[in-house]
């Protein structure tokens, strides 16, 4: 071949050779752009925003009134953001509510406001309900196998009967709640968690649903 056809099957190559690293590192670019945009778009949407946040260190903080005008106040919806520090764009409110038998599986209910409301016999599994603030209120019944339900203030609550098997308990307030015939088998308390609980008189039963003794299922040795 002349000067001029080995020139032109040079170009060749090395476009064909220009072709091939751009087909090969196309696939990489394309995701590193979108990591980058997701996390120009994630930290330009959350913010803005203001932490909503209930747990047990809010316990003297004054909430504001409850809205009962709004008519689909109490109802389970899942945070959109997914977070499990309790971060919402704004308090949700289940303060009072009656939601007895309701079905909450699998919802991320981290930060909600159920004080005094009545959650017996709902279905809590696999739910999350991170620094969850609710004095006083009824979870009766209720099951909260395989869910986390973590620095929760449950100061006062009653949870006669209700199931926390391989639920993630740590940093959880149960003090003076009623413990009677509850199942904590294979739940992550912590070892002072596990203490606090242990002391509380109502820790007592067994569990109707699971047969499961209450004191043992929570690692307590006999009551004094």
């Amino acid at each position: 071949p002349n000067s001029s056809q080995l020139r032109s099957l040079s170009l060749r190559r090395m476009r064909l050779q220009s072709s091939s690293i751009r087909d090969a590192v196309a696939p990489f670019a394309s995701r590193a752009a979108a990591l980058a945009l997701s996390s120009l778009l994630a930290a330009s949407a959350v913010a803005p925003m203001q932490q909503a946040v209930a747990d047990g260190s809010t316990e003297k903080f004054k909430f504001p009134p409850i809205d009962k005008s709004k008519k689909d106040r109490c109802k389970f919806v899942s945070s959109a953001m997914g977070q499990a520090n309790a971060a919402r764009d704004e308090l949700y409110d289940l303060r009072e509510c009656k939601m007895s038998g309701t079905d909450a599986g699998g919802f991320d209910l981290s930060g909600a406001l159920m004080e005094k409301g009545d959650f017996s016999g709902t279905n809590f599994k696999e739910s999350q309900l991170s620094k969850a603030y609710a004095p006083g209120a009824k979870f009766d019944g209720a099951d909260f196998s395989n869910g986390v339900v973590d620095r929760a203030y449950f100061n006062g609550a009653s949870f006669k009967g209700a199931v926390f098997s391989n639920a993630v308990l740590s940093g959880t307030t149960f003090e003076n709640a009623d413990l009677s015939d509850t199942d904590w088998t294979d739940a992550y308390i912590g070892m002072f968690d596990q203490k606090k609980l242990c002391k509380n008189p109502t820790l007592q039963g067994e569990n109707a649903k699971t047969g499961a003794p209450t004191r043992e299922s929570a690692g307590c040795g006999p009551s004094a």
